[in-house]
């Protein structure tokens, strides 16, 4: 049954289109470094570096291999000047790494400040402690005309969907990045790259947790934040979620609902470990149901342990497999993976109400999206 399943979801991937490796990180030794590009995003929660492999193909988009994705919280949106040095560091050497550990030139880092940044800046009047981050880091490489773009919202969306989304899907596919505090996507209406509607949701994995656990109160008790779970997730759904979907005109261009983030990648590693090596997997609504539900009432059942005891076929990368279940659980615990599968599955269950035949795909390497939209517009 599992074999037929996996199948299944494998002729699925093929259709999709989608041609990238899933690996985060690849033992390829690389004898020349004509196809190399690094990304450098500072975010808010800190500085993350993506190095990439990058192939062209006109029929079907960029293929791309990650060879590193890296990352480390510097807590730059507190607008200390321990994390403003913290952030520095880490944007300036992520950059030197590019540059000699990758051997890759300058010309083919890019590096940006991301909107989650530029929104809280402007909401807690730091726009300065950016300008001031950005001398900073021109300074430390010594590049005073190195261009660090401090992009939108808008922006943001449209080059994740330019760069996941394989150019065969582009213009029927909805794509949806729920980070940690809110949730951002969009599609193309128009069936071209003129104009971009953009999909907005104030809530995120985080978001949605830290507002269970306010109504809590003093009751910690897992049966008690699953209550307010419950509450919180509908509460979402009638006041915001269910309205955004159903004005976005989503129907009937989007045939396929794509999902990136955390906890898209989280739900994808745990439901299907065996298909660790695929990039994007194929779901439907009743999938994350099943995974929300097991998660909330036997979270043991997705223990490294007890899912890798399940995987008999020899042919799988059990060590590969393995490392990556525990990257999801050293980075998601229960009640995480609780708020952010509820929420996914509200999100899900509006686009199933608008139109029953809509394809769901969770993407497990959207952090690298940009990055290869950047590469794309750079190198055209």
């Amino acid at each position: 049954m599992l074999k037929k399943q996996v199948l299944l979801l494998m002729s699925l991937v093929i259709m999709w289109g989608y041609q990238s490796s899933a690996q985060t990180s690849t033992q390829t030794k690389y004898t020349s470094v004509p196809d190399l590009y690094a990304g450098i995003e500072v975010g808010s929660k800190g500085v993350k570096l993506s190095v990439i492999e990058m192939k062209k193909n006109k029929e079907t988009g960029n293929s791309f291999s990650i060879v590193k994705d890296t990352s480390f919280n510097t807590d730059f949106i507190s607008f200390t000047q321990p994390t403003f040095d913290a952030t520095a560091n880490s944007f300036a050497g992520m950059f030197q790494t590019a540059l000699t550990k990758f051997n890759i030139p300058s010309k083919r880092v890019f590096t940006v400040i991301s909107s989650g940044v530029k929104i809280q800046a402007e909401k807690e009047n730091k726009k300065d402690w950016v300008e001031k981050l950005i001398k900073e880091f021109r300074s430390k490489v010594n590049e005073p005309q190195r261009k660090v773009e401090v992009v939108d919202v808008q922006q943001e969306a449209k080059l994740s969907h330019q760069g996941i989304v394989p150019v065969n899907r582009r213009y029927n596919t909805f794509l949806i990045d729920i980070g940690s505090g809110n949730s951002k996507g969009g599609f193309f209406p128009y069936g071209n790259d003129s104009y971009f509607y953009l999909f907005q949701l104030s809530w995120g994995t985080k978001s949605t947790a830290n507002a269970t656990e306010k109504m809590c109160g003093d009751d910690k008790s897992h049966e008690n934040y699953t209550r307010q779970l419950l509450r919180v997730a509908a509460g979402a759904e009638n006041s915001e979620i269910a309205y955004t979907v159903n004005t976005s005109g989503s129907y009937p261009v989007s045939d396929h609902i794509a999902f990136s983030g955390g906890i898209a990648w989280a739900t994808a590693t745990l439901l299907y470990p065996e298909l660790n090596n695929n990039p994007v997997v194929p779901v439907t609504y009743e999938d994350v149901e099943r995974f929300h539900k097991r998660v909330t009432e036997n979270y043991s059942s997705f223990s490294e342990t007890y899912l890798m005891s399940k995987l008999t076929n020899g042919k799988w990368d059990k060590k590969t497999i393995s490392t990556e279940i525990k990257r999801v659980h050293g980075v998601f615990d229960q009640r995480s993976l609780m708020a952010g599968s509820a929420l996914l599955l509200r999100i899900m269950r509006q686009f199933k109400s608008v139109n029953e035949a809509k394809q769901f795909y969770l993407i497990k390497n959207g952090q690298v999206g940009w990055v290869s939209a950047y590469v794309d517009n750079a190198v055209d």
